[in-house]
């Protein structure tokens, strides 16, 4: 990377969104914790201070020594960063006499000030702080503030250094996207070079570089993070990239040779293995769903390992990893305590002696799709929704059998198939169908019916953090019903799921 921005979180949950927005400028940028920095490289430009759920004058407040930073590079702090500078150089910091929360609008902007360059009078931003800066330190200057905030914006003469109290990286802040290009090309003089198509260029070079003519081994889900990874992979090693698609008699209907085909048209060196009745064999009897993903995982990792063990002198293991894993397994507060079990389906076992190549381990879900794109990967795959590593496993609940797989697969594929048909399938983040422990009494011609019960879910959400419901329009849930139960034998009633997250999760296992 020839040009970064380094974030520096104090544990904000807006931390990740700064650094989509500096992305969005083609700017490359990468977080890293306060408690844990990295040594300082030759290639970051400037340094961006996040916010934080502590008050600087907490006993246990995040403290850093700014010392490899102020003066010497470009700085911003963004509200706790912000007020941290200010206390720590002997200004004043004092809880808020009124609430900071939401939107307001800037009364004094100093547009003189590099920083402040085009943001209007009256423009809106948003505050979310419990303290606020009484007084400045000698050598800080104002240069905006609202109605009930006199410092929402300073600079420290002399220095590069600036510091703001409201968020320029939430929407509700209007001009926060001017803001942070005014701060990273206009005082940090990025040069805004980072795309889709460098960010290939780049990697496929550098995985030139570090694999050589090793071979390399990926298991590939379908999904969009390992598709595109190994693309990348095949651009740099071609044929040395050995993928497998296992099959686990969970999949889509027709997914396995859907995917399979695809695959080969991209060109690449993939082997499908049908493994459905290992799988099923497994999950025979087991409804607890965490022992359904163990078990899933278990045999995943049997047949992966069986056939990696086919392509001889292997030495990496391709992984389809992307950044929000990363900065998870690292942050201001640890790995997270819950991890999901079928997260790792499909990881590095124990026994299996290979180096992980990780390509996309710096990208957001969002970029991928952009370097998947401008890679030529079909729009159709690009576009997929996510689905579950453990697969329609934890979409039946209670047991798995096949007939209650070939049930649900009729099922999800008449609700795909008619969001895509009726061009809904864009408009929703992710959408399945799960198959109840229930049946219910129901009237097919004269004859009485007790059948299946199958739910309806079609959620709209950025980073499936958090979800809501979508508003699918009433008719076309009613077609979509009628041909359900129409046309798979075994269900008589169909429900939509109306649960946003939280309180209640995407999947119902």
């Amino acid at each position: 990377m020839a040009e970064q921005i380094l974030i520096i979180d104090f544990g904000s949950q807006y931390t990740q969104l700064i650094a989509r927005r500096v992305r969005e400028l083609n700017v490359y940028c990468e977080i890293h914790p306060y408690n844990n920095l990295p040594e300082l490289s030759e290639d970051v430009v400037g340094v961006i201070l996040s916010g934080s759920p502590h008050s600087v004058r907490d006993e246990d407040a995040p403290v850093i020594d700014l010392t490899p930073y102020r003066g010497k590079l470009p700085l911003l702090g963004v509200c706790y960063g912000a007020q941290y500078m200010a206390f720590h150089n002997g200004g004043e910091v004092l809880p808020s006499t009124i609430r900071e929360y939401g939107r307001a609008n800037l009364t004094k902007v100093d547009n003189a000030c590099p920083l402040m360059k085009d943001i209007p009078l009256n423009s809106q931003v948003w505050m979310s702080h419990g303290d606020t800066i009484k007084s400045l330190p000698e050598g800080f200057e104002i240069v905006a503030s609202t109605e009930s905030v006199e410092c929402a914006a300073y600079h420290v003469k002399g220095e590069d250094t600036f510091a703001i109290q409201f968020h320029p990286e939430v929407t509700h802040s209007l001009d926060g996207l001017t803001l942070l290009k005014n701060f990273i090309v206009g005082v940090c003089g990025c040069s805004q070079s980072w795309t889709p198509d460098s960010f290939v260029e780049s990697t496929v070079a550098e995985l030139k570089a570090k694999l050589g003519n090793d071979k390399v081994i990926m298991g590939l889900s379908g999904g969009v993070d390992s598709t595109v990874a190994a693309v990348l992979l095949h651009k740099a090693i071609g044929d040395r990239l050995h993928c497998i698609f296992v099959d686990n008699g969970l999949l889509r209907k027709n997914e396995f040779e859907d995917v399979l085909d695809s695959y080969k048209h991209m060109g690449l060196n993939i082997k499908g293995v049908n493994a459905k009745d290992l799988f099923y064999k497994e999950l025979e009897g087991l409804t607890d769903p965490e022992k359904k993903r163990k078990a899933i995982g278990k045999v995943f990792i049997d047949v992966f390992d069986a056939e990696s063990h086919k392509v001889e002198d292997a030495k990496w293991l391709g992984q389809g990893t992307i950044y929000p894993d990363v900065i998870e397994s690292v942050s201001v507060k640890g790995p997270s305590a819950t991890i999901k079990s079928h997260h790792n389906v499909g990881g590095l076992p124990d026994f299996m002696k290979l180096k992980v190549v990780e390509p996309l381990n710096t990208l957001f879900k969002d970029e991928v799709r952009r370097v998947g794109k401008s890679m030529g990967i079909d729009a159709k795959l690009l576009g997929r929704h996510p689905f579950p590593g453990p697969g329609l496993g934890i979409r039946i609940l209670g047991d798995v059998t096949a007939e209650k797989v070939r049930i649900l697969q009729e099922v999800d594929h008449i609700f795909i198939k008619g969001l895509r048909d009726k061009g809904l399938y864009d408009d929703v983040w992710q959408a399945g169908a799960m198959l109840l422990p229930v049946q219910s009494v129901g009237v097919m011609g004269d004859e009485r019916t007790y059948e299946s019960v199958v739910a309806l879910r079609a959620v709209s959400s950025r980073d499936g953090m958090t979800a809501d419901w979508v508003h699918l329009p009433y008719d076309f849930l009613a077609e979509v019903s009628n041909n359900i139960i129409n046309q798979v034998k075994g269900v008589n009633r169909v429900v939509y799921d109306i649960s946003s997250k939280p309180p209640a999760t995407i999947e119902w296992e």
